[in-house]
């Protein structure tokens, strides 16, 4: 089961972190992008190239650290079919680093529309008498608030392929609780409710490690929430965001994981790309400063956190 192979890199990592790739131009240090400039212009291409190199560049460097890579989709797609492209290569080379991927994507449609997506980042789609992967990521996020319609169709191709979802619950946002916070029946909320949702939705596809195919997204910027819904999901793998840049602490996420340093792993995006902005290089060390940065992300977990 996907989640299972997800843990296993874990602990032969003896870490909980994944690096998002979320890069925009502005990411990327300015040696690679004057190379990309000169060869593509200052162009779609120009800029896509560039991430690719960067991307590559923060892969061979974290590979050994970290356990999986998170690009998100908005990034690639805000540069047309050239950023799709770029996307779809670099999780073709994660996974040649044995990297685990999850494609944020957010999507949250229903119905063939769902049906849709699915095929494309986790299936595949037919062309005549032939099933062609698309994108092939491991597992992508979900936004389940139109109800079971809008995870179903990701849950069949992850029983068919041995994929996995990571749906919203409680959100990293300040302005999350605008919804998620709203009380819902005999003193619930409604990110409550979505919790139990989740654990009903993935009955019956627990792994090796006790995980549903259907794991949730709770923030690090919300540790009391984060315990709760802990201790509300027993048989959920947890996607952490806020780590880092938007405020969370390794004491916050400390709460989302069981036993032995199980079922959760912590994203940071920029501390990791961007960790050569100070240094004073001008990016010439990019792949040392995230490395770095990964090693200092993976020590602070473990403060907190003994993954075994």
């Amino acid at each position: 089961m996907s989640f299972d192979k997800l843990q296993e890199a874990i602990i032969a990592k003896k870490n909980a972190a994944v690096a998002g790739l979320d890069p925009k131009p502005e990411y990327v240090p300015a040696h690679i992008l004057k190379e990309c400039y000169a060869r593509y212009g200052e162009t779609l291409q120009g800029a896509a190239e560039a991430i690719y190199q960067f991307n590559c560049g923060l892969m061979d460097a974290l590979w050994d650290i970290v356990p999986a890579v998170k690009p998100q989709s908005a990034y690639y797609e805000r540069l047309g079919w050239r950023g799709m492209e770029v996307m779809e290569r670099t999780i073709r080379y994660a996974h040649e680093k044995g990297l685990y991927v999850i494609a944020d994507i957010k999507r949250g449609d229903i119905g063939s529309t769902a049906e849709a997506y699915s095929d494309g980042w986790l299936g595949a789609t037919k062309v005549g008498e032939q099933e062609c992967p698309v994108f092939e990521a491991d597992c992508v996020t979900l936004n389940g608030y139109m109800g079971a319609d809008s995870v179903n169709p990701f849950l069949n191709t992850c029983k068919e392929r041995d994929k996995s979802v990571f749906i919203l619950v409680k959100t990293s946002n300040p302005g999350s609780g605008e919804l998620q916070n709203v009380s819902a029946g005999e003193g619930d909320t409604v990110y409550g409710l979505m919790a139990d949702l989740i654990e009903k939705w993935g009955a019956g596809t627990k792994g090796k490690y006790g995980y549903t195919m259907a794991g949730a997204v709770a923030g690090a910027t919300h540790p009391d929430e984060l315990k709760q819904i802990r201790a509300r999901m027993p048989h959920t793998f947890l996607l952490v965001p806020g780590y880092g840049a938007q405020g969370g602490t390794a004491e916050d996420v400390q709460y989302a994981f069981q036993k032995d340093g199980h079922g959760a792993i912590v994203n940071a995006s920029r501390s990791i790309m961007c960790a050569w902005k100070k240094t004073g290089k001008d990016g010439a060390d990019y792949q040392e400063a995230a490395r770095n940065a990964a090693i200092a992300m993976r020590d602070d977990i473990a403060r907190f956190t003994t993954i075994g």
